[in-house]
């Protein structure tokens, strides 16, 4: 079995976890690659194992069986670009604040290897979207997990943005910017919008305004095979489009248009996992002691 690491970077409180799961895999007989970066900070600290290699693109990862993302919810979100089309399973293992998406705590990492060795274990499959554009700005990683967000890029005038859906005309949005967002993403910055949360696979997309000017103006929640045309409007030349955390300034003159990606992500779930468990606990629900 070949498994590939990916990590951004992480408090030297944890070299020594990392160290024991270096040491687990290999006792396994795992064949351990560790993306580049990663590895020269590490190595910087620890003696690593002769047998470990190294990755840095898309492309080294052919014959990967799984890939481990060790960080918060940002970490993970970078791994997708690594992973893209290919479906090889992702497991989270957080060592970050919140952790919607890297679901696997340290502690439970022992248990985490064994059910991946034994293929006991669910697979969570999460949609994507997928950004148009006449130039094709953001190549062939034009995709995201969580959402695709417009912006304005100074703290002046806002923007203002058609939709069209499935080229009929939803509404112009006077606002600072705009967010299209998956299942995945709505507990993510469509969420700190006042945006509703949507459970995975329910098969939806978030239209979801950044401080509109208009009162009356709420998020929408449309089917996942629409298709948005977006056409902005401002005073500035330039306006921001970010796929998850990647970001690119883009004329104004530009035409947008947004899917769901062909392609989609998985994500490895201990059979414990329960996704409105997820909810009470980062969400701080029910802690109510009428409750108790």
């Amino acid at each position: 079995m070949k498994i590939a690491i990916y990590s951004y970077k992480l408090d030297d409180k944890y070299l020594s976890f990392i160290e024991l799961l270096f040491q687990k895999l290999i006792e396994k007989n795992v064949n351990v690659l560790v993306h580049d970066v990663f590895y020269k900070g590490l190595s910087n600290h620890l003696t690593l194992d002769e047998t470990i290699q190294q990755f840095s693109d898309y492309e080294d990862l052919s014959g990967v069986d799984y890939l481990f993302s060790i960080g918060g919810d940002g970490t993970l979100l970078k791994t997708i670009t690594y992973v893209r089309d290919s479906g090889i399973p992702i497991l989270g293992i957080n060592t970050g604040r919140l952790g919607f998406l890297t679901s696997i705590a340290t502690e439970e990492v022992d248990n985490a290897i064994e059910a991946v060795l034994s293929k006991d274990f669910d697979l969570d499959t999460r949609t994507l979207l997928s950004l148009e554009t006449e130039n094709n700005l953001f190549g062939d990683i034009n995709y995201a997990l969580n959402e695709i967000t417009l912006q304005k890029t100074d703290t002046s005038s806002m923007i203002t943005i058609q939709v069209y859906l499935n080229n009929e005309f939803l509404n112009s949005y006077w606002a600072d910017g705009l967010i299209i967002s998956t299942p995945t993403g709505s507990t993510a910055y469509s969420l700190s919008c006042n945006g509703p949360i949507i459970l995975p696979g329910s098969g939806n997309i978030i239209i979801n305004p950044i401080a509109p000017h208009n009162l009356n103006v709420r998020p929408v929640v449309v089917p996942d095979d629409a298709e948005l045309t977006l056409k902005i409007g401002g005073r500035t030349e330039n306006f921001l489009v970010a796929l998850d955390s990647r970001s690119l300034s883009v004329p104004l003159s530009s035409e947008l248009r947004v899917k769901k990606a062909n392609h989609q992500i998985n994500l490895v779930r201990l059979k414990n996992y329960d996704f409105l468990n997820t909810l009470r606990t980062k969400l701080i629900w029910g802690f109510d002691k009428r409750n108790y």
